[in-house]
């Protein structure tokens, strides 16, 4: 059992171990990229399902040796991406004699979303976004108590003037939603409503500037932020490790002048 421990542990750890995955993945997202095209799929549909089948044969045989390189086992399913892979692959199994054609193509589009627990960078990014939530709960908030006045105020000032924008409640919010995207708001909505009243501008700007260029910079500060926080919990995590192996050093060192000193 040492052995095969050993030897995978070794497998996983080869620089060619983790690009061998990352080039399955990609060919996995192409295969089932093809398979949406019809004439494609009902020509080779066979030789999709067969490469799709030893794409997962092998997926699986990764998990097994990260499964066995862990020490021990019980510490694979500690880290959350090696859950999140075990899952992808199994849920793939399961479903694998589906009658549902569509569950099936779909739970191969999940497998693309393996890029992200293999590529060290992409995980601290989806780490920083989900650190993120609670401060993002907030900002929410606040940009619905804006999307709310900003939506009761339009509705009343111009729903005599452009009904099918600001007619509703309801149309003024998905109105203001098209806004704080900067799709051709201006051409299309604010323009319009100048022409009848020429102090609407007043109102758009005002909006554009408190949704778009203040809540939604709030969004970006707050994930760059935690970004940089992730950063340093990971060389806090590396400091211990550099301060063990130079205690080991110091220790060598004193042995060795005490033998020096016992010899002489």
């Amino acid at each position: 059992m040492q052995t095969i421990r050993q030897l995978s542990a070794k497998i996983v750890e080869h620089k060619l171990f983790q690009p061998t995955i990352i080039i399955l993945i990609l060919i996995n997202a192409v295969i089932v990229g093809m398979e949406s095209y019809r004439g494609l799929y009902e020509n080779y549909g066979n030789w999709f399902i067969r490469i799709d089948t030893i794409i997962l044969t092998i997926f699986t045989i990764e998990i097994i040796i990260k499964l066995l390189a862990s020490r021990p086992m019980r510490l694979f399913f500690k880290d959350g991406w090696n859950v999140f892979d075990f899952f992808i692959v199994a849920s793939s199994f399961i479903f694998m004699g589906s009658p549902f054609v569509t569950v099936l193509r779909i739970l191969r589009v999940i497998r693309v979303f393996r890029t992200i627990s293999v590529i060290p960078s992409l995980r601290k990014m989806v780490n920083a976004l989900i650190l993120t939530l609670p401060s993002l709960g907030t900002i929410m908030i606040l940009l619905g108590v804006m999307f709310y006045v900003f939506s009761v105020v339009g509705t009343f000032l111009f729903r005599d003037v452009a009904p099918e924008y600001f007619g509703t409640l309801q149309h003024t919010m998905l109105t203001l939603f098209q806004i704080i995207t900067l799709e051709s708001w201006a051409s299309n909505i604010m323009r319009p409503v100048m022409a009848e009243l020429w102090w609407s501008w007043i109102y758009f700007v005002a909006f554009v500037l408190a949704g778009t260029f203040v809540v939604l910079n709030l969004f970006v500060g707050v994930i760059v932020n935690n970004f940089e926080k992730i950063e340093k919990m990971e060389n806090e995590d590396e400091e211990p490790e550099d301060l063990q192996e130079e205690v080991h050093m110091l220790r060598k060192e004193i042995k060795e002048l005490k033998d020096l000193i016992k010899n002489r």
